[in-house]
């Protein structure tokens, strides 16, 4: 399988933890097959919810995807008044 390396941060007490589980295993065989457990339950709900409730209109789709960009751009508003506030304090 072709693989491909990746940058990322996690909080520091979290990686102590996947480290200690990890074990022998390593680190990013445990975090691979974490990410594709998530993947793989997620897409388990998709179907579920589409069997319940039918497939996804276009409609749909468009509105949840502004939803999060709405959503995205509040909580980036949030993190800038935060971090001008932060330094108004300093």
């Amino acid at each position: 399988m072709a693989t491909k390396k990746a940058t990322v941060t996690i909080p520091e007490d979290l990686l102590d933890e996947i480290r200690a589980e990890a074990a022998e295993r390593g680190l990013w065989a445990y975090i691979a097959e974490a990410l594709r457990f998530k993947r793989d339950r997620l897409l388990e709900l998709v179907d579920w919810l589409q069997e319940e409730h039918g497939p996804v209109t276009e409609e749909e789709r468009a509105a949840a995807f502004q939803e999060l960009e709405d959503l995205d751009a509040e909580h980036e508003q949030r993190r800038a008044i935060g971090k001008h506030n932060a330094g108004e304090a300093a």
